[in-house]
């Protein structure tokens, strides 16, 4: 399943979306059209894999995402998505109805249709630290500790990222947990290139002891943004609570087992799983796809930290197609109606050659009485 971001444009100097905080810079602005993420947990570790769809003017722009321990950065794999979009696409069913409606016969107009811890710091240790920056793809990563939003801020401003005082007073809740941060700078390989399309998929790894997706900074968003998540788990999964949205909806919940595992059914599927067999282990795991919306994002309250739920009930969503039910062709209900007819009419023909053929009764005899006699 896909997390869309109808964002607008977002003006300078920052805007949140899903995965933290956008920053484009000075005068500039960037929307994002649509983020997917791909979160995976085996209880120890945790995988979030996203990809940005972006436009506007600006050359360049960045976001934060906090992350309670040490991560590592890399590219991810695109196939990753289009094999989830196709695994977990609703299924399609025909319904069909017997009555005509509109845009059928003898009816005109349009038819009608239809369609679910914190990690370790050192004492005294330095308001910002650099623990790693690398240039993947059309991306300057940094991976930053800080014991001081407002240093955090600072160290942002000096390497060319805006980071506005409203945003370094959110991200105070991360560095009072000691959680750290990747800064990422989306930079088009051109540099007369604008950030427009899709962008390369990122993959952050990070040790977690709970399957948390960092939401805290998207509360700073001004206009309603909607969640999606694939989360792949060893059970099937459930936010713990709302977080000041809409209640989550469950759209797809299966367990899977990539070909050629021990719990494969079959050693070959007709849907590809290359990519996700590979972000797994190539081991068993139930995938939950969840959306959710925040019409007003200033009441998000904090992160996603997400719970197997009491049973591992599968679920899939089913979009129906209605269609006039036939027979041979010819709708069912013209057939019914003809057939009524023909019997009504078959009825009346019986009725009327019963009445012929009747015998007639012929009437009583008359009898003529016998003439009065005068009585002298």
């Amino acid at each position: 399943m896909l997390v869309s971001l109808q964002l607008g444009s977002l003006i300078s100097p920052a805007y949140a979306c899903g995965c933290g905080a956008m920053i484009p810079g000075r005068q500039t602005h960037v929307s994002v059209d649509r983020e997917t993420s791909v979160v995976d947990w085996d209880g120890r570790t945790e995988q979030i894999v996203m990809r940005l769809t972006v436009r506007g003017n600006a050359p360049d722009a960045a976001w934060i995402m906090p992350v309670p321990h040490r991560a590592s950065v890399e590219l991810g794999d695109p196939a990753l998505f289009s094999e989830l979009e196709t695994l977990t696409a609703p299924v399609r069913a025909t319904r069909h109805y017997f009555w005509p409606r509109s845009g059928d016969w003898p009816f005109a107009g349009p038819g009608d249709g239809a369609s679910s811890g914190a990690g370790p710091s050192a004492a005294g240790a330095p308001p910002v630290e650099v623990v790693g920056r690398e240039r993947l793809g059309p991306f300057d990563v940094a991976r930053l500790t800080a014991t001081d939003p407002g240093a955090l801020q600072n160290w942002l401003q000096q390497n060319g990222f805006e980071l506005p005082g409203r945003l370094a007073s959110a991200l105070q809740p991360y560095v009072d947990r000691k959680w750290e941060y990747v800064a990422v700078r989306l930079a088009p390989r051109d540099e007369d290139a604008l950030l427009r399309g899709r962008l390369d998929p990122l993959r952050l790894r990070f040790a977690s002891d709970r399957l948390v997706y960092p939401m805290r900074l998207s509360k700073l968003a001004s206009t309603p943004q909607s969640l999606g998540l694939y989360v792949l788990a060893d059970h099937r999964m459930e936010p713990s609570s709302p977080i000041g949205g809409e209640a989550p909806r469950v759209t797809y919940a299966q367990r899977f087992a990539p070909p050629g595992s021990a719990s494969s059914a079959s050693p070959a599927s007709a849907t590809p799983t290359e990519a996700i067999g590979k972000l797994t282990g190539g081991e068993p795991v139930f995938i939950t796809a969840i959306e959710q919306s925040f019409p007003r994002p200033e009441l998000i309250t904090g992160d996603h930290e997400l719970r197997a739920t009491a049973a591992d009930t599968p679920y899939r969503t089913v979009t129906y197609r209605n269609e006039l039910l036939t027979v041979a062709g010819i709708p069912a209900w013209a057939l019914t109606v003809l057939g009524a007819a023909l019997s009504a009419a078959a009825v009346v023909l019986l009725m009327a050659r019963a009445r012929r053929r009747r015998p007639v009764v012929p009437p009583p005899p008359v009898t003529v009485p016998p003439p009065l006699r005068e009585i002298r």
